[in-house]
């Protein structure tokens, strides 16, 4: 299987599994991986998730830049202008969209928490999956190495990954990560902030889960919200996005059970049990049947109700 997508309690394992070629992504790998992302994204159970690679020289190689043998020369120019000028419908940028819209089906930015456990090199698209879907990165120490790869075969990307990159770290580090296009190896990506932590090799899995599963522990209304506002809301002025994020707040104390069960719990001194329901509606659809949460989840697709 390309893309392997593992469930464990509240957090879901998502592991990119081609490591005879590196771990690349060619467009099966592509939307198998976007089928992973929707598959989190659409489970109620899922409230974090650990992103990594098979092995331990890659976390992604990129994108597969082999040709089709069956596509001619010909054929890939002129498909290659059409992808500029005349793009399908339901495609970002000359990739199909996913359940982001914004972004390609692979490198969506969802509203659940992305731990990522780089085991290896993140070159190209690898790079922009860390840039454009994580949240939390963790590294393994000496085996992890980070290289944008592209400025050397004479291209500036067709990700996201100049734009991410100049958003999240210093303008000077950025610049030297994208025009001399040199290998950052853990330590350096460590000091820059491209990477939060790194660890021994043989810790790697066990402290992303390890903070995925704190994250899960979390309510997770509020962390989706907050995700999204980060994303949506981040790049207002001071005053505009505060006022956004005081009516999300409010929305929270109003209408999730985990806003009250906080107060509670503080104000007694005990452990908080926080589920994710609705206030006034504890139990409504865990305690439906398959079919009614079937209707239920249809009915939410629609916009007719």
């Amino acid at each position: 299987m390309s893309i392997r997508y593992e469930t464990e309690e509240h957090v879901a394992v998502i592991t990119i599994a081609n490591e005879r070629k590196a771990n690349t992504l060619d467009k099966e790998h592509a939307l198998a991986l976007g089928q992973a992302w929707a598959n989190a994204w659409s489970d109620r159970q899922i409230r974090a998730i650990v992103v990594t690679g098979e092995g331990d020289r890659h976390f992604c190689g990129g994108h597969d830049l082999s040709l089709r043998e069956d596509v001619t020369e010909e054929e890939h120019r002129f498909l290659s202008l059409e992808r500029i000028f005349r793009p399908p419908a339901g495609y970002i940028n000359g990739m199909q969209s996913g359940i982001d819209g914004g972004m390609a089906d692979h490198f969506p930015r969802i509203h659940k928490p992305v731990v990522a456990a780089i085991n290896g090199w993140a070159v190209g698209a690898g790079l922009y999956l860390l840039l454009a879907s994580t949240d939390i990165r963790i590294a393994a120490k000496g085996q992890a190495n980070f290289r944008f790869g592209l400025i050397s075969r004479g291209w500036v990307g067709a990700g996201p990954g100049a734009t991410l990159l100049l958003k999240q770290i210093r303008y000077a580090d950025a610049m030297k990560i994208l025009l001399a296009d040199q290998t950052v190896d853990s330590d350096e990506a460590l000091r820059i902030g491209l990477v939060n932590e790194t660890v021994p090799p043989s810790q790697l899995m066990d402290r992303a889960l390890e903070t995925a599963h704190r994250i899960a522990q979390l309510p997770p209304l509020a962390t989706i919200k907050m995700k999204e506002f980060v994303h949506r809301f981040g790049d207002l002025p001071v005053d505009q996005a505060w006022n956004v994020q005081a009516l999300i707040n409010f929305l929270l104390l109003q209408t999730t059970q985990d806003a009250q069960e906080g107060r509670s719990s503080f104000l007694e001194r005990r452990e908080p049990n926080f589920t994710g329901e609705y206030l006034g509606q504890e139990g409504y659809y865990e305690d439906a049947s398959e079919e009614q949460r079937a209707r239920l989840e249809e009915l939410k697709r629609q916009i007719d109700w």
